[in-house]
């Protein structure tokens, strides 16, 4: 079943100029690039992106992490899209994730590991609204 997903390279990974090589493991796993671009994300958005982590004493940080520069959205759309999307992007600790994954290849720690994706066709669902508006 086709489905399509989120997924963000964050402001470390489109500072390391890693836009290109990220765009093209998806396009290599049959994943299909249906929207991107390249923008700032706002306080009220990263808030809104992040609202699920609210309480933890981080988050301050990951709003600030996620505002520091710009990222690079985009739609993929597939067989399987978010699980695919999920095994291609690798566990959110890069030190803990294999290589061959982006964040096993990429990835410095757990603040700055290169890239977000979609954990559900529900989320999935509400990131595009949120980044993308409808789609």
């Amino acid at each position: 079943m086709k489905e399509k997903a989120f997924v963000m390279i964050k402001p470390d990974g489109v500072r390391r100029g890693l836009i290109g090589e990220i765009v093209s493991r998806f396009e290599h796993k049959g994943l299909k690039l249906v929207r991107a671009e390249l923008k700032e994300i706002s306080r009220e958005t990263a808030q809104t992106h992040y609202g699920h982590l609210k309480d933890k004493p981080f988050f301050g940080e990951l709003v600030d992490y996620i505002t520091s520069g710009m990222v690079f959205a985009m739609i993929v759309e597939g067989q399987s899209a978010v699980t695919n999307s999920r095994s291609l992007i690798g566990p959110t600790n890069p030190a803990e994730a294999p290589p061959g994954t982006i964040r096993g290849d990429y990835g410095l720690d757990v603040a700055e590991n290169v890239i977000h994706g979609s954990d559900s066709l529900d989320n999935a669902a509400k990131e595009i609204r949120l980044f993308f508006g409808r789609v």
